[in-house]
């Protein structure tokens, strides 16, 4: 993968880098900007938790940036937690590869597969793409297909591990509960982006769930999430709100972390397809209480040496370094900038 990376370097020569889709102009415009009015107030008070809206655009290298000054990982600046650090993950990678098998238990036992290639990496939950039957295949094929695809996902892993599923809003509310009903006994975690955002429908799901005794959460807000979302969680709709790291952002979440805490609602970031969101969603887990799962999309970015990172039972193992952890090899950074990128000094 290529996310698009800014640095940013003071005058003493500290740099700090992440992502950042800052263009030229918007560089020129504010390059030689003081760190401080970067933050409403203190970045270590509780009301300067986050970026001022006019950076949020950098506000990934300026993150990184902070932990370079205050030599220490962001984790510990949000928290003042010192020392070894680890966030709760999921592998994001049981997509539907199947399609090329006609018969449902030999896509069933694909897919499994590919989950114990996920355990040997050190994963202990895992999210299985759904919505065969709403696209892919024939309806009652397909949606037969995703219900032996989870039940043989629960099968190859284990009863303590965590499944989720996720629709990409493929589902209705009648298929939602025949997937759900059909693989009771896989016990799945959440259901995520089962329709279209709808509270009427959220309401009628939550009280089949209930009735049935499945202990399933809701889990939505990816993409072009509903704006009533978080009201909506607010009122027990929703158990897990799943704004994308990137847009609204970093600060965005660090602002609402703590809400959805207070409401006794789940937190789960987006940002499949993005990479570098494996890693700072690790740091926002240390300032949210309710955080569920850093969403783990293995990937490699060339010149993004991520070696501090790890995982193992089901833990991402955060470096104790400064910033976010991560450095930049020079040379692909060089390259990259020189080919496709810019340049701006104050």
């Amino acid at each position: 993968m290529r996310p698009p990376i800014a640095r940013i370097t003071t005058t003493d020569g500290v740099s700090g880098f992440g992502f950042s889709p800052i263009s030229p102009e918007r560089a020129e415009a504010i390059v030689g900007f003081q760190l401080s009015e970067a933050f409403d107030s203190d970045f270590s008070s509780d009301t300067g938790w986050g970026v001022t809206e006019p950076f949020r655009i950098l506000e990934y290298p300026i993150w990184d940036l902070v932990g370079k000054l205050a030599q220490k990982p962001v984790y510990a600046i949000l928290s003042e937690q010192n020392g070894a650090f680890r966030a709760p993950c999921y592998d994001t990678s049981l997509y539907i590869d199947d399609l090329h098998l006609d018969d449902n238990a030999e896509a069933a036992a694909l897919i499994a597969s590919e989950a114990l290639e996920g355990k040997a990496r050190g994963h202990n939950a895992y999210k299985i793409k759904v919505g065969r039957g709403a696209m892919h295949m024939p309806l009652d094929k397909g949606t037969q297909r995703d219900i032996d695809v989870i039940r043989a996902v629960r099968e190859a892993v284990g009863s303590d591990a965590a499944i989720l599923i996720d629709a990409n809003n493929g589902y209705n509310l009648n298929l939602t509960k025949q997937v759900l009903g059909g693989a009771a006994d896989a016990n799945v975690y959440w259901m995520e982006e089962a329709f279209h955002e709808d509270a009427r429908v959220y309401g009628i799901l939550k009280e089949w769930l209930n009735a049935e005794g499945l202990e399933t959460r809701i889990a939505d807000g990816e993409g072009g999430a509903s704006p009533h979302l978080v009201d909506w969680a607010k009122d027990g709709l929703i158990d897990i709100v799943q704004y994308d790291i990137f847009s609204p952002g970093f600060s965005r979440w660090l602002e609402l972390g703590p809400e959805l805490d207070a409401a006794n609602v789940g937190t789960a970031p987006h940002h499949y397809g993005g990479h570098y969101g494996n890693y700072v969603s690790c740091h926002l887990s240390a300032k949210v209480e309710r955080f569920e799962f850093v969403e783990w999309d293995h990937a490699t970015t060339p010149g993004l040496d991520d070696s501090g990172y790890s995982i193992s039972n089901g833990y991402v193992n955060v470096p104790q370094d400064p910033g976010f952890g991560l450095n930049l090899e020079e040379t692909p950074y060089q390259k990259a900038r020189a080919e496709n990128g810019f340049e701006v000094l104050a």
